[in-house]
């Protein structure tokens, strides 16, 4: 059977809003945070990477808790050159809602950062909450090397917050690499009668930084596959300077019914670069045969036909040429007809 015999067409869409558009919930299961105990809750012994300076205050006015990072000491290096090019993100735990990351300081292994973070929280709450601190080595052609990180659990560890509190601790040095490269929104919808799916590619949050600026010209790139073999692809605007960028632009697909269990969508966020390669920032799937929230998606579009479906998705790493990205294989067509 030839693959070009399918008609599996497509064009980008203005989007159209919709009051039918249902936000996805966030699944808590994919940010558990791992932890430095071990599991019968004895503290093993943890190698340190250096200290943290961080101070806490409490903003009563604008019920937010304010965290400004001031340095770091003692930082290893993590570059050939004997040096390491240091930032950190911060979260509020257990939510994660929010991340904040500092500027990236090129080649010091005693960075001043010197920049402030608020968290909204209720003061009440506030003991309900922890914060985690991850620092990083910016690298510029593979992906971020974790050097450590400090989790704090009591935040009235010092004081009641009501005025600046200096804390220094150290930085547990990371036994695990902690991939964390963002999510994308997207909604999927079928249409069986016409044989339509549209993508809608919403916005991205908490990207990774992929330039020395400490931001990314991030766009989206989706492939329709069928069988291992990419058929057609498209990308959406390129967002400049920024790590958190809004889309909503719609990619049409034509996909008859007969095939619809036969393909799946590759979305992956790349980052633009005017010299040299553009460099992939995360991937993820939706299909049949893709793993866990990907295949739900694409389910959860089909069982509710004509009606957008609308999930945040975490993205993984790009693995390079993939197995099944590199099958030659053909997506067969019912209607096709034999020829002799």
């Amino acid at each position: 059977m030839n693959v070009t015999s399918v008609d599996f067409n497509m064009d980008t869409v203005p989007l159209r809003q919709s009051s039918t558009v249902s936000i996805g919930r966030i699944k808590p299961e994919l940010y558990k945070q791992k932890s430095v105990d071990s599991e019968d809750g004895t503290r093993e012994p943890v190698e340190t990477c250096g200290k943290l300076s961080f101070s806490l205050c409490y903003d009563y006015e604008e019920q937010a808790l304010v965290v400004r990072i001031l340095k770091a000491l003692e930082l290893p290096a993590k570059d050939f050159t004997g040096t390491s090019d240091p930032y950190v993100k911060i979260y509020l735990l257990p939510e994660r809602k929010k991340k904040f990351q500092t500027r990236v300081h090129r080649k010091n292994l005693n960075p001043m950062f010197d920049e402030t973070f608020c968290f909204p929280v209720v003061y009440d709450e506030i003991c309900n909450h922890k914060l985690h601190f991850s620092v990083y080595d910016f690298d510029r052609f593979t992906s971020h090397d974790m050097i450590g990180e400090v989790v704090v659990d009591n935040l009235f560890e010092l004081s009641d917050l009501s005025r600046e509190a200096v804390v220094w601790k150290d930085i547990h040095a990371a036994t695990t690499e902690s991939v964390d490269l963002g999510e994308i929104m997207y909604s999927l919808c079928y249409l069986p009668t016409a044989g339509r799916m549209t993508l809608t590619v919403i916005k991205c949050r908490n990207l990774k930084a992929m330039d020395i600026t400490g931001s990314s010209d991030p766009y989206v790139k989706v492939y329709l596959i069928c069988d291992g073999r990419r058929l057609k692809k498209r990308k959406t605007t390129t967002k400049k300077s920024t790590l958190n960028p809004v889309y909503n632009e719609a990619i049409i697909f034509d996909i008859p019914p007969e095939n619809v269990e036969q393909v799946s969508l590759s979305i992956m966020v790349m980052d633009y670069d005017r010299v040299g390669h553009n460099e992939v920032i995360g991937v993820c799937r939706t299909g049949p045969d893709a793993e866990g929230l990907g295949r739900d998606h694409w389910n959860e579009m089909l069982a509710y036909p004509r009606k957008p479906i609308t999930h945040w998705h975490a993205l993984g790493e790009w693995p390079g040429r993939a197995a099944s990205f590199e099958s030659h294989g053909s997506c067969p067509s019912p209607k096709q007809p034999q020829t002799p």
